[in-house]
């Protein structure tokens, strides 16, 4: 670049950025960690359960639980291993997916997840957060337990999506023409939450879309820019979350999804989160949240096929901390989970109810 041109670039280029910090490639983390065999076949294993519950030729009902948010990572190896055992012995009626959240939205400011600041200490080593999460995906499925998780950044599929049973756009960017579209070449079902409002129709037309081809600009597994050509993803699902306006799991909430479903032409499937704002982010009403579902299931509404809990090893939540040695072993720092015995109590009782 000549010097007028450099002169010119510094004049209008970047005035607002600190810094540019080169990621390894998608393709070389891949590498470092890669699958083995018995991972590869929980995922695909996995990734086709679901399909079948969504599809209605699996009766079982889909129950994802887990913590808000990933933070300790000997917590969730032991979460993980006590969520195995569980959703072997209810397996004949639920399938059991565990949430491994790394990403987190926010509203205004806040700690946002793993992968984006995995030392809890605004240093956004998001090299290490990614190489961190890659690796816990990878023995969640080596124990043979499924995953769950949400996609926020666009780029992240690229290094985990191979990981994932179940993928969930949420909230607040189920209405983002560039997250219908990476939906759209996801290789998983994908769940699609209602506005943070609590209006439906975004997280429809959201299904509708991704449901199409579209192209668009990525990366590809080395790390370079690319134009994106997908083939759509017929594997939508609405989740319900309630929103500002209040809770949205109640019978009437359901006829109303029902019926913009089909308006839309799309299956009728929908998954509840007992959490967030249908809860109103008391974890003491998720369980009110899961029984009112559940006697809607039993009742004959096979639209719900499957509903969430933010559960955790100890209930409740705590400040977010880079001193590790302040936190509470198994305590979410982000929102308020149910403990696992209140866990294990609502997965026995529906497996028993079913």
């Amino acid at each position: 670049m000549n010097p007028a041109a450099s002169a010119a670039a510094h004049a209008t280029s970047n005035l607002r950025i600190r810094s540019l910090e080169p990621l390894i490639p998608p393709a070389r983390l891949m590498a470092i960690l890669p699958l083995d065999a018995a991972a590869t076949a929980t995922i695909v294993e996995g990734r086709r359960a679901v399909e079948r519950v969504l599809a209605g030729e699996d009766p079982r009902l889909l129950a994802v639980v887990g913590p808000c948010s990933i933070h300790d990572l000997d917590a969730a190896r032991e979460y993980a291993g006590r969520l195995k055992a569980l959703a072997a012995s209810v397996a004949d009626r639920l399938l059991v997916v565990m949430r491994v959240y790394f990403e987190k939205p926010r509203t205004t400011v806040g700690w946002k997840g793993l992968i984006n600041d995995p030392h809890i200490d605004d240093s956004f080593d998001v090299a290490t957060g990614l190489r961190l999460a890659r690796g816990l995906l990878i023995e969640v499925a080596r124990m043979g337990l499924y995953s769950a998780t949400e996609f926020l950044e666009p780029i992240t599929p690229q290094y985990i999506a191979d990981t994932i049973v179940l993928g969930a756009i949420g909230a607040r960017t189920t209405e983002s023409p560039t997250h219908r579209q990476m939906a759209s070449g996801l290789s998983m079902p994908v769940g699609f939450k209602n506005s943070t409002d609590g209006s439906l129709q975004a997280a429809v037309d959201a299904m509708q879309s991704a449901r199409a081809p579209h192209s668009f600009l990525g990366i590809d597994n080395e790390g370079g820019t690319a134009v994106v050509s997908t083939t759509g993803n017929p594997w939508g699902v609405l989740m319900l979350r309630g929103g500002r306006s209040g809770s949205n799991y109640s019978a009437d909430v359901m006829h109303d999804a029902r019926a913009r479903l089909e308006a839309a032409g799309l299956p009728a499937r929908i998954i509840v989160d007992c959490s967030h704002a249908n809860s109103g982010k008391d974890p003491r009403r998720q369980s009110v949240v899961w029984r009112d579902v559940l006697e809607q299931r039993r009742a004959g509404d096979r639209s719900i096929v499957g509903m969430m809990l933010e559960s955790n090893i100890h209930p409740g939540s705590q400040p977010a901390a880079s001193d590790r040695s302040t936190l509470q072993y198994g305590v979410s720092i982000t929102d308020a989970c149910i403990g696992w015995d209140e866990t294990e109590e609502l997965l026995r009782e529906a497996h028993a109810r079913l």
